[in-house]
């Protein structure tokens, strides 16, 4: 796992070691059952606080990413099919309200497409 920090970025630390790991997770270089490093040791490593490498994982495990398994350590979780479940839910309650308020569909999508073209950064 090889993580970058850049502290002059804009994001937070914390949603840089988020977003990296999840990043890592989604495309399989940290492959399910993957044994993520300890909040102190990852946190000594990029040289930040263990509070913000503990928001973090937080973060990542409410996410379905990653899962703690007590004191056996915190491993990449198969969440795929959770965070699916999860858009899908959101899609759903998003197309009822949509159709509520009168959109049609193509206003709809045009919609999802803004949103997720500022969340992506296109």
């Amino acid at each position: 796992m090889t993580l970058k920090i850049h502290i002059a970025e804009g994001a937070a630390p914390y949603e840089q070691v988020r977003s990296q790991i999840a990043e890592q997770a989604r495309s399989g270089e940290l492959p399910v059952g993957y044994r993520l490093p300890t909040v102190r040791g990852l946190a000594e490593s990029l040289g930040l606080a263990a509070n913000t490498v503990a928001k973090a994982y937080r973060a990542l495990e409410t996410d379905g990413v990653i899962e703690t398994r007590g004191r056996h350590g915190t491993y990449v979780a198969a969440a795929g099919s959770a965070a699916t479940r999860e858009v899908a839910v959101a899609a759903q309650a998003y197309g009822e309200r949509a159709r509520r308020l009168g959109l049609t569909q193509e206003e709809a999508l045009a919609a999802v497409r803004d949103a997720l073209r500022a969340a992506y950064g296109e």
